[in-house]
């Protein structure tokens, strides 16, 4: 189940949470906000899209710290992480953990909305990614094995005469599993199925 993405704010300071809420909503995009790491955690439901706007350093867990947890969650939201003057060494090896940006504090408004724009679209991109891998994983699974040994040896580039050599079954028989082999994975070309299986 799909929802509209959500920018999805945690930060400990209730000024900057109010004024984020009315920034961000500006520009229609859905808008969260939790005044801690926990809370978001407590609250976060799996299946939501959109990304996280998360200040580095909170009091209780902070945004390194929600940011390693996430990953052990495997919950994949792009995080943008808004950062104090000091914290920018600490931001970059928080991109270098997987962060998608990092705004410095005071931040400029349009940078800030353009950054989230960008990490939304980033998520969205992603999410279509893993469902799309998710359904081909899906129609791979009902290949038999003998189906599933047809399309690799397919995919590697072997001949319908190689295939049937190799597998000591004749022609006719190739074609038939290729031809199954198509209608499982919804292929219309080779070209496709290649593409399928090797995005």
């Amino acid at each position: 189940m799909t929802h509209e993405p959500i920018v999805f704010v945690v930060d400990d300071d209730p000024a900057v949470l109010h004024f984020l809420r009315g920034l961000i909503s500006s520009v229609g995009l859905g808008v969260k906000l939790f005044d801690s790491a926990q809370s978001f955690l407590d609250d976060y439901e799996p299946g939501f899209s959109g990304c996280l706007l998360l200040d580095i350093r909170m009091p209780g867990m902070s945004g390194l710290e929600l940011q390693r947890e996430l990953a052990a969650r495997k919950i994949n939201l792009p995080i943008v992480f808004l950062t104090g003057h000091g914290d920018v060494q600490i931001a970059v090896g928080a991109m270098k953990a997987g962060a998608f940006d990092f705004v410095e504090k005071p931040f400029n408004n349009e940078l800030l909305l353009d950054v989230l724009q960008k990490a939304v679209a980033a998520g969205l991109d992603a999410e279509e990614s893993r469902s799309q891998k998710a359904e081909v994983e899906k129609r791979v699974s009902l290949l038999t094995k003998r189906e599933l040994e047809v399309m690799n040896m397919v995919v590697a580039g072997e001949t319908n005469k190689g295939i049937a050599r190799q597998l000591d079954i004749s022609e006719r028989t190739v074609e038939n599993h290729r031809s199954k082999v198509m209608g499982k994975m919804q292929a219309r070309s080779l070209a496709e199925l290649v593409r399928m299986l090797y995005p």
